[in-house]
């Protein structure tokens, strides 16, 4: 069982994701959508130990055999690099390959809010991509560095696990850094980045506490920050930060989030309707006045209604964002209620504007 071509006959179906474990047929996720390839043969734990060791290095397999988990990229020339995740399951290995395509994204390509332009040519701050797994985070992320690289000159340090898509100097200078190959953690190799002259900060995730009061006093002391989160919304995305800290540190990081935070977006990806690719929905919100005081005065449930009453500043909830796309016959009520953080006050929305529509 040869991976390279089982990697090809997945971008020639569209696939995102190829999943191979025993005693299964190989998977592809298409739009979202698992289908298992009847044509193909089942995976035996001779085919996984042999794609295994065609898609290693053999210090990879040490750290393996240490861990029982791996994350690395793969890369077939000419086709496509690869996220891979191997871990180990009944007594075998598990993989999943995740596409990363060669070429970046644009945002304009991806259809993604145009406020990103001008978030990522801010000096300073802290800006925030979260949501759930597989939601594309990671390659907002990429667009929002190309952009940056094709309009300023910065420096920039990214900090990836593993490094995604490969950005080549045009405007800027990018250094990546791969958590395993080329540094040991995110939180060292942030305070690190520092000594680095950098401008812009990219850090492919804020796991923990070390890396999250890093990351916040990057961008306290004049650098852009960019990361991500795994939570749905804006106030979550608050709390959870407060809350990786001890309580007699939370009011002071309240205040010094307060200061920092620029942005922070959450996203969901839905399936269009007709089953052919698939649309992102953004909550945004901007660090305005009004959001900074709640930040600081520990009302992040007020957060909502602020982005509500904001909409001609560029701010929007996800909720509202699930609207239109429905509205606009983009995706079925049906996905977007599976999407929203608050399904009755989805419905109420889509609700109101047709009450509002004039007779």
């Amino acid at each position: 069982m040869q991976v390279d071509e089982m990697l090809r006959l997945m971008l020639d179906k569209g696939a995102s994701d190829l999943h191979l474990k025993v005693p299964s047929l190989p998977v592809f996720r298409i739009d979202g959508v698992l289908a298992r390839q009847e044509h193909l043969q089942q995976v035996t734990p001779k085919d996984i130990e042999s794609i295994f060791q065609q898609v290693t290095t053999p210090e990879q397999r040490v750290t393996f055999i240490r861990e029982r988990e791996l994350d690395f990229a793969y890369s077939v020339p000419g086709l496509a690099r690869f996220r891979v995740n191997v871990l180990q399951q009944r007594g075998t290995m598990g993989l999943v390959f995740r596409l990363v395509p060669l070429k970046i994204p644009s945002i304009d390509e991806l259809g993604l809010p145009q406020i990103l332009k001008e978030l990522v040519l801010k000096p300073r701050g802290l800006i925030l991509v979260t949501g759930p797994t597989g939601s594309g985070k990671s390659t907002t992320l990429a667009a929002m560095v190309d952009y940056l690289n094709k309009n300023a000159a910065r420096s920039v340090i990214t900090i990836e696990d593993p490094i995604e898509f490969l950005h080549h100097d045009e405007k800027c200078i990018i250094v990546q850094r791969d958590l395993g190959d080329d540094t040991k953690s995110f939180a060292v190799a942030l305070t690190h980045a520092l000594r680095h002259d950098p401008n812009v900060i990219v850090v492919g995730e804020m796991r923990d506490l070390d890396t999250i009061s890093t990351a916040i006093m990057a961008a306290e002391t004049g650098h852009l920050v960019l990361s991500t989160l795994h939570t749905t919304d804006a106030a979550q995305t608050v709390d959870r930060i407060i809350d990786v800290f001890p309580h007699g540190q939370q009011q002071q990081i309240r205040l010094q989030l307060s200061q920092v935070i620029e942005a922070i977006l959450s996203q969901a990806l839905l399936p269009l309707i007709g089953g052919k690719g698939r649309v992102s929905a953004f909550e945004i919100m901007l660090a305005s006045t009004a959001v900074r005081n709640l930040i600081r005065e520990e009302k992040t449930f007020e957060l909502h209604s602020v982005m509500q009453l904001s909409s001609r500043d560029g701010m929007q909830t996800l909720d509202e964002a699930l609207a239109k796309l429905v509205k606009a016959h983009v995706v079925t009520l049906e996905e977007a209620l599976m999407r929203s953080s608050n399904q009755v006050r989805l419905k109420r929305i889509l609700e109101f504007e047709v009450d509002a529509r004039p007779v």
